[in-house]
């Protein structure tokens, strides 16, 4: 591991993946400014205030929204594989900067910040998820790939983490503040702008795409800090061989080649099931999730952050653990915990009134999934994507993964405030289905890709 693949892989994680981790939990402090908001906005135009079911449904509708415009980004990886990063953060910049807050902290009734930052910010979002785990995917050596693979995975808890703090009442937590909230992520993203400039693209992409070979020569030397690298040169030359008669495929043609279905169908359901697993609801909705264990309103904040610190501790074990246990076991340990813990949270709920102290066994529950999902489904599945498909296949298996993501991932948004309303403590035993399925698919079909080449990770599916 030399000193500039670890600064590549720091910063591109830092201002870009940690940008993602921030969009997910920031919307859970500011949840009552946000409701406020929309009731006082309401209220000045038509006289009366929201009904509650309506706030409710205003408010998971921006949630919701918030996820689902990051899914067109995705399709930026069809374009190829080109190092494109360094736009993400122009957009982040852009899309925080427009909802900064202004002198005057009370807008006017037609104007509604957190819809541009809504509309503006998971787009850029999608593009990070997408465009950083697959260059850190081809410009990692093998042995190194899945340790690589995992470190976007770990700032994206950092991410989750800084809002967590960042939204305690002491900092940012105020009503006047959440816009200034919702805006902190331009700083590491204009950081990121500043500095991407200066690596080089991915040699994987230089050589197999563009037959660049000086250019992914130097580029492998820059990377690896060594000037012998004919052994990688060789193994992207047999790639190359391998897929030359064949050209970058469209998602259609990915969706009916017959060769690849079952690689498709394990990215569809990972992808799927990673955001279905009840992660996303915890993400956006963890006060409402603590107040429904009977956690003291006082005290969900400090719990909130204290879930955060779990995530990170769990994203380096599984940063440490990724090469020597491999991809496999991270997944199905982390969708099982999941699982178990989902239905914990059912037990504990139902068992509160007659045992006080099981609100403190939800808040655990709460812990586990959240530290399950760090430990191996927050970034094994985007490392996955990367391995189970060659070039020509890659970038349209990003888009099929990346969609049903992002689709999932709203429709959690919007639906679990009603789900939790009419189904009470029962609504966690959809998740935990969800995981022990997903678990139970990756033990039956999906094989350790550990140092693996790519090729040779295709011909096992064949």
């Amino acid at each position: 591991l030399t000193l500039r693949l670890l600064s590549v892989t720091l910063l591109v994680s830092f201002g870009s993946s940690m940008l993602y981790g921030y969009s997910l939990a920031v919307v859970n402090a500011p949840a009552a400014p946000i409701k406020a908001f929309y009731n006082a906005t309401w209220s000045r135009r038509r006289g009366q205030g929201l009904p509650p079911g309506r706030l409710t449904l205003l408010y998971a509708l921006t949630v919701a929204v918030w996820s689902s415009w990051g899914a067109p980004s995705w399709a930026s990886t069809q374009v190829g594989a080109p190092w494109r990063p360094p736009q993400s953060p122009v957009a982040f910049v852009l899309g925080r900067t427009s909802c900064a807050p202004r002198p005057r902290t009370r807008p006017a009734p037609h104007r509604q910040p957190h819809h541009r930052v809504a509309g503006v910010s998971p787009v850029p979002a999608g593009i990070c998820l997408s465009v950083v785990p697959l260059y850190l995917g081809e410009v990692a050596p093998r042995s190194l790939r899945g340790l690589l693979g995992l470190v976007p995975s770990v700032f994206i808890c950092l991410g989750v983490f800084s809002a967590q703090v960042l939204g305690l009442p002491e900092l940012l937590g105020q009503d006047r503040y959440w816009p200034l909230l919702l805006s902190v992520v331009a700083v590491p993203a204009a950081l990121q702008l500043l500095l991407l400039r200066c690596f080089p693209e991915s040699p994987r992409y230089l050589l197999i795409e563009r037959n660049d070979v000086p250019g992914a020569t130097a580029a492998l030397r820059w990377f690896l800090g060594t000037s012998d690298v004919r052994d990688e040169v060789r193994e992207m030359r047999e790639e190359q061989r391998a897929l030359s008669s064949l050209r970058t495929v469209s998602v259609w043609r990915l969706l009916r080649d017959r060769s690849v279905r079952w690689q498709t169908l394990s990215v569809a359901v990972v992808n799927a099931g990673m955001q279905l697993s009840g992660i996303d609801a915890v993400w956006f909705y963890t006060n409402t999730i603590f107040e429904a264990a009977g956690i003291p309103a006082s005290q969900i904040p400090y719990v909130t952050v204290g879930t955060g610190a779990v995530e990170i501790v769990a994203g380096l074990m599984g940063c440490v653990a990724i090469e020597r246990l491999g991809r496999r076991p991270l997944l199905l340990a982390g969708f099982c915990s999941m699982g178990l813990c989902s239905a914990g949270i059912t037990v504990s709920q139902l068992l509160q009134a007659a045992l006080p102290g099981m609100r403190y066994v939800a808040a655990a529950c709460v812990v586990g999934i959240i530290a399950g999902f760090c430990l191996g489904p927050a970034g094994v599945p985007f490392l996955m994507t990367a391995e189970l498909f060659t070039q020509s296949h890659r970038p349209a298996a990003y888009i099929v993964g990346g969609a049903l993501n992002w689709l999932s991932n709203f429709t959690v948004g919007l639906v679990f405030p009603f789900l939790q309303m009419s189904a009470g403590p029962f609504c966690y035993l959809f998740f935990c289905g969800t995981c022990l399925l997903v678990a139970l698919y990756i033990y039956a079909v999906i094989p350790e890709t550990k140092n693996k080449t790519f090729v040779e990770i295709s011909q096992t599916f064949a």
